[in-house]
């Protein structure tokens, strides 16, 4: 029986580990994130890899508090591994990755050598790329460089959100981990080098990277907000409170476009604090205007109005927009931002 080791952390490696569980390649050992107090009661919380191990019966789980630490070395050492998998782990030193005699491979989020780095879901949908797809790649110290072993795409709707592509996504890369691993081991796994010169950034999510820019135009605006959701989300603010936006529309349904009576936006609401049209909105409503709040809300942006149908308001829950302008104080003519 070969000697793998499997290392991830969250949900999204899951699927990986649940696969190979069920092949010939079941890992001897788990490798993920310490347990960690969370929410008001401070419960203890496994990762979800940590439970998955268990439910599957895999008794050796390590959890270092740091990668780097040399006990935790010398712990994957003595597992005599032939091959190490990672999928959605921490960055490994040489001295961990180095360990086994097969190699280790990662599984990416992303086509690389396209948006290398922490959040390349949430990249590909915010710059409005209608592909994206997984790869697995052999472990170099610097990190997403390595060679390729194999890629697998997958399309991207103009409205799919991050979530729903992550979902999917960890399907794909789950069946990409187990095509990998087989090739590793009869020896047909071919690897080529990533061409520098299309390299692109995906690099951690801040909370203020996540403020919208209703000044850009409607469809990067979308695209920011659908990249964003379900977590960490696009925020505004209105009356100094903090709204999340998670979800929002180019058209309503049945129509091409928003604006004017074709989508359903009344002339009196864009005339509100513009002058007669949806065209007209674009040069003298300022980005960022309530257009509508009444039966949902509509938003100027720097070309044009958009839709928005899922938002939050700060201490509250997440509504559909529609429930939300009900309860809330938010008329046409404000400003959001």
């Amino acid at each position: 029986m070969a000697n793998i080791v499997f290392m991830g952390t969250p949900v999204f490696a899951v699927s990986s580990l649940d696969r190979l569980v069920a092949s010939e390649y079941r890992p001897i050992a788990v490798v993920t994130g310490p347990d960690r107090e969370k929410g008001r009661g401070r419960k203890i919380s496994e990762t979800p890899v940590k439970r998955a191990a268990v439910a599957h019966g895999i008794s050796t789980i390590l959890q270092p508090e740091s990668v780097k630490d040399p006990d935790f070395a010398k712990q994957v050492e003595s597992l005599e591994p032939d091959l190490i998998i990672v999928v959605a782990f921490r960055i490994l030193p040489p001295s961990v990755f180095t360990l086994a005699h097969l190699g280790a491979f990662n599984l990416h989020g992303s086509l690389l050598p396209k948006y290398r780095g922490a959040a390349p879901i949430h990249r590909a949908v915010m710059a409005g790329e209608s592909e994206t797809g997984v790869t697995t790649f052999f472990l170099k110290e610097k990190v997403d460089t390595g060679n390729v072993i194999l890629q697998r795409c997958m399309s991207i709707d103009p409205n799919e959100t991050t979530g729903e592509v992550h979902d999917r996504m960890m399907t794909l890369g789950a069946d990409a981990v187990l095509e990998t691993v087989k090739r590793i081991f009869d020896g047909t796994a071919e690897s080529s080098s990533q061409d520098e010169s299309l390299a692109t950034p995906a690099p951690k999510i801040h909370h203020e990277d996540c403020r919208i820019r209703w000044e850009s135009e409607r469809t990067a605006v979308h695209n920011f907000i659908r990249g964003l959701s379900p977590h960490p989300g696009a925020w505004t603010h209105h009356q100094e409170m903090e709204l999340k936006v998670f979800g929002s529309l180019l058209s309503e349904p049945g129509s091409t476009a928003l604006g004017g009576e074709q989508s359903g936006v009344p002339e009196s609401a864009v005339t509100q604090s513009g002058e007669g049209s949806s065209a007209d909105m674009n040069q003298e409503t300022a980005p960022g205007t309530v257009l509508r709040s009444d039966r949902d809300l509509c938003i100027a942006c720097g070309d044009g109005p958009l839709l928005i149908t899922e938002i939050q308001l700060e201490g509250k829950r997440r509504l559909p927009a529609a429930d939300f302008v009900r309860g809330s104080s938010i008329q046409p003519g404000d400003v959001l931002g």
